[in-house]
């Protein structure tokens, strides 16, 4: 019996929630939300593996917080898709867990109310709704991979995945990664290091066997076979790195490791410096550096949202609609205007 004067001493409550295969009986899969996101999962794999030429963007608000601002985004997102398909493939950015360098809101599945309630089961049935409900519109959706428990709930709605700055280099986050249905980009590291990167790529792609929960809730351990469907992702360190020259620096690096060059750009963090209004440059150095031929760029990121700006979560009562909570965004104006060129330069 253990001796409760050495266990658990900082835990104040442990409260049960639903099973992943509950929660998927209260929100299933329809035959058009499958074939959003298988086709979406292949779409993606055949752009990195260059049998498909456009260019993959991952759009989207830097978090979700109101859900019908976010349904309003994705049918807008959807309609843009379609007029820039020949060029552009849209994968709608529906983030719901977000990393904190000290303390914060940590997303709408961590607080869904915003209130520090933390009712992490509202959030998972949120989260779940608005995922069917963008693959309903027939367009994907791509998500942070930050809780490595988390995606028993909801990761057979998305058709891509990130691998975070802060967690490209844990190997609790690689074991998960390299059992991922969807294809997954990691980060480099806050401080600007590829080689975590590099790193995750070679070990995603091994298989490996950790401890996770199974769809029955239960506690069991995860054998995988590797993930080979995997990229970095520039966002930035002490400074931006999506030049030219970077870019031919990481090319060459990735070779010598024996791996493909797949390199997405993050527009935003870093890059831009934190200041949306710069992301329409990075991505404009982008798509001249596509022109000129290259070919190991695969795609971009960009943080956008309904309106301009952020705001801090305070009274929720006054927070504008559309506004992101977190990092800062670019207007749906901007986004489409910014898109539509990217879709015309290159």
């Amino acid at each position: 019996m253990t001796d409760l004067r050495i266990e658990n001493l900082n835990i104040i409550a442990e409260e049960p929630i639903i099973t992943p295969d509950k929660l998927k009986q209260l929100y299933p899969l329809t035959d058009l939300t499958t074939k959003t996101i298988l086709d979406g999962q292949n779409t993606v794999k055949r752009i990195l593996h260059r049998k498909d030429k456009r260019l993959l963007v991952v759009v989207g608000p830097c978090s979700i917080h109101d859900i019908d601002a976010a349904k309003e985004y994705a049918r807008r997102l959807k309609k843009l898709a379609d007029e820039v398909s020949e060029k552009l493939y849209l994968v709608m950015r529906v983030y719901f867990e977000k990393p904190r360098t000290t303390v914060g809101w940590q997303g709408l599945i961590n607080d869904p109310h915003l209130d520090d309630s933390c009712q992490v089961e509202d959030g998972l049935k949120m989260a779940r709704e608005l995922l069917l409900y963008v693959a309903e519109l027939g367009l994907p959706a791509a998500g942070e991979a930050l809780d490595i428990v988390t995606p028993q709930y909801i990761q057979d709605l998305f058709s891509w995945t990130a691998i975070g700055a802060r967690t490209t280099e844990s190997q609790s986050h690689r074991n998960m990664a390299s059992g991922l249905s969807s294809a997954v980009g990691f980060k480099n590291g806050t401080n600007g290091s590829i080689d975590i990167a590099i790193n995750a790529r070679e070990s995603v792609a091994a298989p490996h066997n950790f401890v996770s929960i199974n769809p029955e809730g239960k506690v069991a351990v995860v054998k995988t076979k590797g993930n080979p469907n995997s990229h970095i992702i520039l966002r930035g360190g002490k400074t931006p790195n999506y030049s030219a020259k970077h870019i031919a620096e990481y090319e060459q690096k990735l070779k010598a490791a024996g791996l493909e060059p797949r390199i997405m750009v993050d527009c935003s963090h870093a890059n831009s410096g934190k200041k949306a209004v710069n992301q329409a440059r990075v991505a404009k150095d982008i798509a001249g550096q596509i022109k000129a031929g290259n070919k190991s760029i695969m795609g971009v990121m960009i943080e956008s949202n309904l309106h301009f700006g952020c705001q801090k979560l305070s009274n929720t009562s006054e927070l504008q609609y559309g506004v992101s909570i977190t990092d800062e965004c670019i207007g749906w104006d901007e986004t489409e205007d910014l898109l539509k060129e990217l879709a015309n330069t290159i």
